[in-house]
């Protein structure tokens, strides 16, 4: 695409198009996101669950009693109502998680990590760690991982993401 200076054209303004040191980043990164994702697919896959399970589990797993609401597990996820209940329904009937009534709230329901789950999850993770370390914080040099962090943090705030909280690691566990 050629560039072009914004302006309107008719009703619409006219779009801020990527310069080539732009394009060049945005399409790496892009790359950068697939590499990683597809490194951890396969990881889990290996492991028996899907990318999904694992974004549930980890939480639960480090949950004050392996216990989360539904709502606060799908704010942390970023996932909508809909996405929650089917992957839940998915990950109860296979025996992950069970679902409760919240006994200090009757609309709220919970979501526990059972047993299967926590094994599973415990199976999977030290693969997860070592893929993670692999394909991406191995090819990181000093200062980066501050830099990177320093830019994930600014772009999921300009995004709407930075008040998805995660659950801190029980340390009781």
């Amino acid at each position: 695409m050629r560039q072009q200076t914004p302006g309107k054209i008719g009703h619409m303004t006219e779009p801020r198009w990527l310069d080539p040191q732009e394009r060049r980043m945005w399409r790496g990164y892009l790359r950068m996101q697939r590499a990683v994702d597809v490194a951890l697919g396969r990881q889990l896959a290996e492991a028996g669950i899907s990318r999904p399970d694992y974004e549930v589990l980890v939480p639960l797993s480090e949950a004050d009693g392996r216990t989360l609401r539904v709502r606060d597990l799908a704010s942390w996820l970023g996932w909508d109502r809909s996405r929650i209940s089917h992957q839940l329904r998915r990950m109860e009937e296979r025996g992950l998680i069970t679902r409760e009534d919240c006994v200090s709230d009757a609309r709220g329901t919970m979501v526990r990590l059972t047993d299967k789950g926590y094994e599973i999850t415990v199976t999977a993770a030290p693969g997860q760690v070592d893929t993670v370390r692999r394909v991406l914080f191995d090819q990181l040099g000093p200062g980066e991982i501050d830099q990177l962090t320093t830019i994930a943090e600014r772009v999921a705030g300009a995004a709407g993401y930075a008040h998805l909280p995660y659950p801190e690691p029980d340390e009781r566990r």
